[in-house]
């Protein structure tokens, strides 16, 4: 597999969004402050070089709406997966959100009348059973459908209608001015909603003040410049299938930093799961009726 520079700023932006369950499940400051300043923090560094180097252009009217409202929905989703991770399993919040690739895909077909590819669906398949295998398959049947289980849903279908639209917007806005837009509302968006639910936005330790500013810095400005280059070249489907691969590393940095065990049958499926992207990357449609066809 060829890797190229959309390619290589996917992976960039997988690597540092892996390290963000560890950090929210630090609880060093409540899910929803968290999610602000985490997008505070990050258009704050953004805005003085954008406007400095004259990188922001300003976009049609149409485009600057959609670029806030994806601001909106990606906010949202930060939020509502910060409380399902602190409410819940790390591993539960990331299973249910990790079903973004479903939803990317059936809003390709209605909405962007995008046929996802057949590799894409194979690919699916593949990635949602190694999942599976990753976190057991008794896990299932502990589900608790409680708020934090309709949060982590909530997450997944929020972040699939923020990368089909964001799809659709980073075609006609590069990615510094789209960036710029969409944090500046995030953390209107996320101030007013802290304040009216009466929010504390002070009174954190030393490490949580730095822990807060990492989640800026790494997981929202490096993260998602790189994902929504990515984007802009890459088909949607696949971006969103490309980060599934985040349970894998963050699973490992979980097994590092916080002692969490890691079996067996997690590798086992995280190798699946890996497998089940790189079909996505497969350049010839792989036929089904040719796979099991008799010779």
């Amino acid at each position: 597999m060829k890797l190229t520079k959309p390619r290589l700023a996917l992976i960039c932006g997988i690597l540092c969004i892996s390290i963000f369950p560890i950090l929210v499940k630090l609880k060093l400051a409540p899910g929803l402050i968290s999610a602000f300043y985490r997008m505070f923090f990050a258009v704050l560094l953004l805005l003085p070089y954008v406007l400095l180097t004259k990188n922001f252009k300003l976009p049609k009217p149409k485009f600057i709406a959609l670029a806030a409202l994806c601001g909106i929905l990606f906010s949202s989703d930060v939020a509502v997966w910060n409380i399902a991770i602190q409410d819940s399993s790390a591993t539960q919040a990331s299973l249910l959100t990790n079903l973004s690739p479903l939803w990317v895909g059936i809003g390709s077909f209605f909405f962007l009348k995008v046929r996802p590819a057949t590799n894409f669906w194979i690919g699916t398949i593949v990635s949602l059973f190694g999942m599976v295998t990753l976190v057991g398959f008794g896990f299932f049947m502990e589900l608790n459908f409680n708020q934090a289980f309709l949060f982590a849903v909530l997450s997944g279908i929020l972040y699939s209608i923020y990368l089909l639209i964001s799809k659709n917007v980073l075609s006609e806005v590069d990615v510094l001015s789209f960036m710029t837009i969409s944090l500046f509302t995030s953390s209107i968006y996320l101030g007013i909603l802290c304040y009216s639910l009466n929010q504390s936005f002070s009174g954190f330790s030393n490490t949580g003040w730095f822990v807060l500013i990492l989640q800026a810095v790494i997981c929202q400005l490096c993260a998602w410049l790189s994902v929504s280059y990515a984007t802009q070249h890459m088909r949607a489907t696949r971006v969103s299938l490309s980060l599934l691969s985040q349970a894998v590393i963050t699973s490992i940095l979980a097994w590092l930093f916080l002692e969490e065990q890691i079996t067996l049958q997690m590798i086992f499926g995280g190798i699946i799961l890996l497998f089940g992207i790189r079909i996505t990357f497969y350049d010839k449609t792989i036929s089904l009726k040719r796979l099991f066809s008799k010779n």
